[in-house]
């Protein structure tokens, strides 16, 4: 049988798990229908069902969301064993002066110019739907899946709390 996951509309849930990831690999659709995977780094995630990237406006992934703006983003963090993954529509912004008040010095690196660097884009995802996997990783909880197992033939079900879809 199938396992039945919780599913909430507080995409809270969702921000709180990946605010301290900041580095998602971030999937686009090529104009050929392959997929493209890249790092990315998630600008200070917020409780809106928004997530921000800086880029260049003449990168491949501008190009691939204007073909299709359907993405995807994964999110891990394996030392606690906490997985996201997050998909959502994609849209360019190339305002000025929200890219003014989104930079912080860090983004330098990428963009040697600063905020003033004329092929600065943001690319926009509003979250439609997220998924998490959130299992305490200590020995405990495997040992007693384990022995759950064994004993019922039956595997571990992972509580809400723990495995949830988010649909904001």
């Amino acid at each position: 049988m199938a396992e039945k996951v919780e599913v909430s509309h507080d995409i809270s849930q969702l921000i709180d798990r990946i605010k301290d990831i900041r580095i998602a690999m971030m999937t686009t659709v090529e104009h050929d229908g392959s997929l493209h995977s890249r790092p990315m780094f998630t600008h200070e995630p917020k409780n809106d069902g928004v997530l921000w990237f800086f880029t260049e406006k003449d990168s491949a992934k501008i190009y691939e969301v204007r073909g299709e703006n359907h993405v995807s983003l994964g999110y891990s963090k394996p030392e606690d064993n906490l997985y996201v993954a997050v998909s959502g529509t994609a849209t360019i912004s190339t305002d000025r002066q929200l890219i003014k008040d989104m930079w912080t010095e860090g983004l330098r690196a990428w963009f040697p110019k600063g905020s003033d660097d004329p092929n600065i884009a943001l690319l926009r995802i509003e979250v439609d739907r997220g998924e998490y996997w959130d299992q305490p990783s200590n020995v405990l909880v495997r040992a007693f899946g384990y022995v759950k197992a064994v004993t019922t033939g039956e595997r571990y079900q992972p509580s809400g709390d723990e495995h949830k879809i988010v649909k904001p």
